[in-house]
């Protein structure tokens, strides 16, 4: 597994592994699928060196999925804590990609200049809190009945970990 900046035209391929999380309703407040163009604003927010977005490779070049880093709050008393995101490609899902990623991820904190990781995580994706518990995330927050999927209100967890 390799992981490399995502590029403008990775864009089409990040996109499409996202829409495809839609519909399960599991990961994603959005409730149709989104456009390319939409998407621009978001990937050009991310810089390589403190809030990357990285390809997730096998070494035959691959897409297993795509990973990001996103600002809490976006206040200057914040600057060290980020959202951590993982799409994965449907063929991928379940296969312990998700936390080697994630594992990765800790390894690379330290030169993002990160020092608290979240996760904002459906109370109904048990696999994904499974696993961000696993590898240390505690629950800091729960926002009850705060997404409406289809008339079914929903609960979001926040997951946090101090890396250093």
């Amino acid at each position: 597994m390799k992981f490399r900046n995502a590029g403008l035209d990775d864009l089409p391929v990040i996109v499409a592994i996202y829409n495809s999380t839609i519909a399960g309703r599991m990961v994603t407040a959005d409730l149709k699928p989104v456009q390319v163009a939409e998407k621009i604003n978001w990937y050009n927010n991310h810089t390589a060196d403190k809030r990357p977005l990285w390809m997730v490779e096998t070494d035959e070049d691959e897409v297993i999925g795509w990973v990001s880093f996103q600002d809490f709050y976006g206040r200057p008393a914040y600057a060290g804590t980020a959202e951590v995101s993982i799409y994965l490609d449907e063929k991928y899902r379940g296969k312990g990609f998700g936390k080697k990623i994630l594992e990765y991820v800790f390894t690379k904190c330290k030169g993002l200049c990160i020092d608290t990781l979240l996760g904002f995580i459906f109370a109904h994706n048990a696999a994904s809190i499974q696993m961000f518990m696993a590898l240390g995330f505690e629950e800091w927050g729960h926002l009850k009945d705060i997404a409406n999927m289809d008339g079914e209100l929903c609960s979001l967890k926040i997951f946090g970990k101090k890396i250093f």
